[in-house]
């Protein structure tokens, strides 16, 4: 085999995880040593980068106006997840020295129809698009331009070939049911997202197997389909909560829904959690300060962000993003929404 060969494939299969092991690096100061943070010696920095050339992994070019400014598309920007994610996204691309802007419209599948024309216009450097994808031909307008885009929690399974950053949402519906369980609660609603949502199977799959390690049958009365939104979680929630053997406690596939669970129950005249424990997912900002203070699984939207912007650095100053698909991990956070079940 020619050495050229060889120095491609070594190129081409290298990843974060190997330039850690090969240097005594952990994977975090491996990732800031590429992503050019301040925070990194030198001397580290320098060790890093002699395994990268050994593999033939070599930086682009950052100059070019295009290069300053990062763009995230969003279907709607009108509530606080949406805020969550821009600060994440704003306070790395600062350490870069990009700014970022952002886009409405289109819905949960692809951008609005007009939104890969005005982009190119714009002259961004990359694209964070939340949910949505985009066709093959959008792709390819944007390869050929040197743009790189990252799906931020991606609307279903992303092609091998597309960066992508999401949540290990499978374990946190895990954890979410099992808390409830833990609890004594055996009736455990569950308000989903949007069942076409990749996120929303993930989580209710977790849910659906936590409650077979205890031998509990999921009850199709109790798995109801939400939007993700306030509105939505309320009307899910009456429905729920007007049967006649109504859940104990109902896990909500977000922090918003979890807001509507709240004003139902507060409707219907049932106390949280003596009367109903309930249980969100996001843990935003707003989370810790509903009446009582919400228990969630905390989805690491700032981190997630962050780790979006780092990728499109990577893609934007090397040939090869070393961790091109991240899932970054879910924990509960507990607080007053949930209690011991009274027999």
């Amino acid at each position: 085999m020619a050495a050229g060969t060889r120095r491609q494939t070594k190129k081409s299969s290298i990843r974060l995880a190997d330039i850690a092991r090969e240097t005594g690096y952990s994977l975090a100061t491996v990732s800031k040593a590429l992503n050019g943070r301040a925070d990194v010696s030198e001397e580290t920095r320098q060790a890093i980068n002699t395994v990268l050339r050994k593999y033939g992994y070599s930086r682009k070019a950052t100059t070019g106006k295009k290069q300053k400014l990062i763009e995230i598309v969003f279907q709607d920007f009108d509530n606080v997840w949406a805020l969550e994610v821009m600060r994440g996204a704003i306070r790395e691309a600062k350490l870069h020295d990009l700014s970022v802007i952002t886009t409405e419209g289109g819905d949960r599948q692809h951008p609005d129809s007009t939104w890969i024309d005005n982009m190119l216009r714009r002259q961004i450097a990359g694209a964070i698009l939340v949910f949505s994808n985009l066709t093959r031909i959008e792709q390819n307008k944007l390869h050929s331009r040197g743009i790189p885009f990252v799906l931020f929690d991606p609307f279903g399974d992303p092609d091998p070939a597309t960066l992508s950053v999401q949540a290990d949402n499978w374990t946190g519906g895990v954890i979410a049911t099992r808390h409830l369980l833990a609890l004594g609660h055996k009736r455990i609603g569950i308000i989903t997202g949007p069942e076409e949502m990749m996120c929303s199977k993930a989580r209710l799959d977790g849910y659906t197997s936590a409650l077979a390690e205890h031998g509990i049958p999921a009850d199709p009365e109790l798995i109801t389909e939400g939007d993700f939104t306030t509105p939505g979680g309320y009307a899910q929630a009456i429905s729920l909560l007007e049967n006649p053997h109504r859940p104990t406690a109902i896990f909500a596939g977000s922090d918003l829904q979890a807001m509507g669970v709240y004003e139902a129950a507060r409707q219907l005249g049932l106390r949280i959690p003596e009367d109903l424990s309930v249980v969100g997912f996001d843990d935003v900002q707003t989370a810790s300060f509903l009446g009582p203070a919400l228990t969630t699984v905390k989805q690491p939207l700032q981190d997630m962000a962050r780790a979006s912007v780092r990728m499109l650095v990577e893609a934007l100053t090397t040939d090869d993003v070393l961790q091109p698909h991240v899932i970054m991990p879910t924990s509960l956070v507990v607080r007053n929404s949930t209690q011991q079940l009274d027999e």
